[in-house]
């Protein structure tokens, strides 16, 4: 994968799981099991932001 296009990835994903995560949170107020499972979607976009970080960061130090 190019280092920019990897890039681009994580920050769809930080950001659109932090937005998804929060969306969640309020749609709970209403429908629990909804915004359960949009929280843990946004949980699973961020955690996946911050693992191509990571290993943006080991890619690079080579």
């Amino acid at each position: 994968m190019k280092p920019q296009t990897m890039e681009k990835l994580v920050w769809v994903l930080l950001y659109g799981g932090i937005i998804l995560a929060t969306l969640g949170y309020f749609v709970a107020r209403t429908d629990e099991n909804a915004g359960l499972l949009m929280q843990a979607c946004g949980g699973v976009a961020v955690a996946g932001g911050v693992l191509l970080i990571w290993l943006r960061s080991r890619i690079r130090g080579q």
